[in-house]
């Protein structure tokens, strides 16, 4: 007689009753501990902070400047030991500074674009250059921290030697969103300056609410992604701190907002030219750095048509474009540097 082999996946009633139990309790529990990798503050203004992360074994001359974006907090650069983007550098021997804008309030309502460029990230480089002793540094820009770190690169005074721009909004010809409101903006048609006038600063919460209509108007995957594994102890720690990172975007300046949608939303001019910051032509032809530009297949927040382009524009010799599988925060979480950085960073930041 033959037997019938049932070919469908075993339940198991102890890994559900963890999953379960788990799932449950992960709404409970506190939030891990957050940026466990060592630091100092070298340098504050206003509500930003530079911080210092100190390589075990300094490898190379040329140290790292790490610019986020404005719309959330960096702490996803440094969420655990084991997933943590300043730690992989730090452990592969470089010196890392990271430019933390830190939480505006309404009295930094007329903080422009332009004034973060030259006020926070030009005098934190400067004040990097000292503390480092180095002669050059590495700019790494994330989201639209890669945009600013794009226009000041654009205007620098000091000696970049690389510029590695993270799915960064560079060239606003064609938007992911709200494409026909994007588009009566160009013509004219729709003008909200007067509502970021009498607004002043955009509450984190309206930020995180226009992030979702964007990302996920369905917002139910992160809640399946915690069941499905929640009998994994170190995914509910990983899922709780990521969490907290997605639920945690902060006030936008009026004026700071203002001058992204005028400049570059509408009139597109880092990439068509006519930018002006604080006096210079902003220009992506005065960028001579060594370039990296890294894009993602699907990212839905940051188009590859966004960022793709700017390689055609800047004076830079060594300029790569690369499109790595993945969306917005793939490569947040990486227990190592991606081979990409591995293979792109060491030889060009001078090895000791």
């Amino acid at each position: 007689m033959n037997k019938q082999h049932n070919s469908g996946p075993k339940y198991d009633l102890e890994t559900e009753l963890k999953r379960w139990k788990g799932f449950l309790n992960a709404w409970n529990r506190p939030t891990p501990k957050i940026g466990a990798t060592p630091k100092a503050a070298i340098w504050k203004k206003n509500k930003a902070t530079l911080w210092y992360y100190a390589p075990a074994e300094k490898k190379y001359n040329v140290p790292l400047f790490l610019v986020y974006s404005l719309v959330n907090q960096p702490f996803i650069l440094d969420m655990a030991p084991g997933n943590s983007v300043i730690e992989n550098f730090t452990r592969n021997g470089f010196e890392v500074y990271l430019m933390d804008f830190g939480i505006p309030g309404y009295e930094d309502k007329d903080i422009s674009a332009s004034d973060y460029v030259v006020d926070y990230i030009q005098k934190g480089v400067r004040r990097a250059l000292r503390h480092s002793k180095a002669d050059e540094l590495t700019i790494i820009g994330y989201c639209l921290g890669g945009t600013l770190a794009t226009m000041y690169a654009t205007i620098a005074e000091e000696p970049i030697r690389n510029l590695i721009l993270n799915v960064s909004p560079i060239d606003f010809e064609v938007v992911p969103f709200f494409d026909k409101l994007a588009q009566a903006s160009k013509e004219d048609k729709l003008n909200i300056n007067g509502l970021l006038d009498a607004v002043g600063l955009i509450s984190g919460d309206s930020m995180k609410a226009g992030m979702r209509m964007v990302t996920n108007p369905i917002y139910f995957s992160p809640y399946l992604s915690l069941l499905n594994k929640a009998y994994d102890e170190n995914y509910v720690e990983k899922w709780k701190r990521l969490k907290t990172w997605t639920d945690g975007h902060i006030p936008f300046s009026g004026a700071a907002m203002k001058e992204l949608m005028n400049e570059l939303g509408k009139k597109n001019k880092l990439i068509d030219g006519g930018l002006i910051i604080h006096g210079k032509k902003a220009e992506l032809k005065n960028i001579h750095a060594n370039l990296l530009v890294i894009s993602t297949e699907h990212d839905r927040l940051v188009l590859k048509e966004q960022n793709m382009r700017v390689i055609d524009f800047v004076s830079s010799k060594d300029k790569t474009f690369l499109l790595e599988d993945g969306g917005h925060t793939t490569r947040a979480n990486d227990r190592d540097l991606p081979s990409y950085l591995a293979n792109w960073l060491p030889q060009r930041s001078e090895p000791i």
